[in-house]
């Protein structure tokens, strides 16, 4: 319900975008960051800064050549997000706030029911992701009837 004092916890006017972090949020995502690795160069961009670019591009969906200037460089947006991905870091980080925010909602950490739509149980009798893939696969075709054997 958006009563006065959800409107201001959600107000986001007074950040830069609406899709940067505010100081709530980002002490929530901090600590689910891996450090920097340790040997060479020491790690010479902001952090937060780069969950920002990251937030404004999945937010807005805009192309990545499209980020704004006072974001860090694409490369490093596109960097992060690939080897966060890879490694893990965005589903930790989405698994830590899917329980915070069940918690606060005072329910159980994970949940104890499922919903099955008709279209997810037809998939399941015929075979589910294992069917699809004889569907997607090319046909092979013999030798003996093909026009350019000799």
């Amino acid at each position: 319900m958006w009563t006065k004092e959800n409107r201001r916890r959600y107000d986001r006017s007074q950040l830069r975008y609406p899709s940067d972090l505010t100081d709530e949020e980002w002490a929530h995502v901090e600590p689910l960051i891996p450090p920097a690795k340790r040997g060479g160069n020491r790690r010479r961009v902001d952090v937060r800064e780069v969950v920002n670019g990251i937030m404004y591009v999945l937010s807005t969906g805009c192309q990545w050549r499209a980020v704004p200037k006072d974001l860090p460089p694409r490369s490093t947006l596109f960097s992060y997000l690939d080897l966060w991905s890879w490694d893990g870091t965005l589903d930790r980080i989405h698994h830590a706030l899917y329980v915070a925010c069940r918690e606060q909602d005072e329910r159980e950490a994970s949940p104890t029911a499922a919903i099955i739509d008709s279209q997810s149980v037809k998939s399941a009798e015929k075979g589910g992701p294992g069917s699809t893939r004889m569907a997607t696969m090319r046909a092979k075709r013999s030798r003996a009837r093909s026009a350019t054997f000799s």
